[in-house]
């Protein structure tokens, strides 16, 4: 898979392009997306998110952690959820292909409890298999995006297990959670699933990595950085009644997203920029992982 850049791209020589799932395959899936970035060097951070799976088709490099842990990271790489901003460093040039794993996709893969995993990379050939390094072969030798696209998708599919009925309306239920309510209650979650809060901190934690509370937290910062990208807006008017004050709104913008609001807004680098994109696929996406 390949970006060609033009003349007018000259200057950053940084692409991004994202792929929409099938609609068989949009309640286990977000965007699969290729990015290239033709540098010596790439070192920048993404924000927290939902679990990865990411084939380095060219670069080198290392994810470094919230709680100082730097993990190399394997060609075929399966991210777990993260529950801050990560820091990565790549000897380019880079070039990957990587697809956001849903909470069902989670599910489906048999990968786990996604606490387990969260803030940590593995092998997916290792955990999964060979057939992922030959998916990774695959793609390097594909020229034509799409193709590609269509190619991992196919192989996907193959590999994704049943999920049960309870999984489905669980996972609808805190997905409808998170998108809708500005600073989401765990009170109503509660209501929503008629489950304890210790069943609903264990299922959360399977299925998204973190309990209710901190979930929580996670998207009601990501949805102000969405908010804060796009529009001219004083923080209070982002934040609504969602935080306790401004320094509290600035703590957690920069815990999430790994940038202040005036950075954000002034001074994100163009690897920032470029995902924050991800919210303009408006349709064959779920509302979630547009946020995140």
């Amino acid at each position: 898979m390949r970006h060609r850049f033009s003349v007018a791209d000259a200057a950053d020589m940084v692409a991004l392009s994202y792929f929409v799932p099938p609609a068989d395959l949009a309640t286990y899936f977000g965007a699969m997306y290729l990015f290239t970035a033709d540098r010596p060097r790439v070192a920048d951070h993404t924000r927290a998110d939902f679990a990865q799976i990411r084939f380095m088709l060219a670069g080198v490099g290392s994810y470094h952690f919230g709680d100082g842990r730097t993990v190399a990271t394997p060609e075929c790489c399966l991210l777990g959820p993260t529950s801050m901003a990560t820091h990565f460093d790549v000897q380019g040039p880079m070039q990957v292909v990587g697809v956001t794993v849903l909470p069902l996709g989670w599910a489906a893969l048999r990968a786990g409890d996604a606490d387990a995993a969260a803030d940590d990379v593995a092998d997916l050939a290792t955990r999964f298999g060979p057939a992922w390094r030959d998916m990774l072969s695959t793609l390097r030798a594909t020229e034509d995006p799409a193709r590609g696209a269509d190619a991992f998708w196919a192989f996907v599919r193959a590999h994704l297990h049943p999920v049960s009925e309870g999984e489905r309306r669980f996972v609808e239920e805190v997905d409808r959670w998170l998108a809708n309510e500005q600073s989401p209650r765990v009170e109503a979650l509660q209501e929503a699933t008629g489950l304890s809060a210790r069943q609903l901190a264990r299922w959360c934690n399977r299925l998204y990595g973190a309990p209710p509370k901190y979930l929580a937290r996670k998207y009601r910062a990501l949805r102000c950085a969405q908010v804060l990208a796009r529009e001219e807006l004083d923080w209070a008017e982002v934040s609504g009644d969602a935080f306790y004050d401004q320094s509290h709104f600035i703590r957690e913008m920069k815990h999430f997203t790994g940038l202040t609001p005036t950075e954000l807004r002034e001074r994100a680098s163009i690897v920032i920029r470029l995902s924050m994109k991800r919210a303009d696929l408006k349709d064959g996406i779920s509302r979630l992982s547009q946020i995140s």
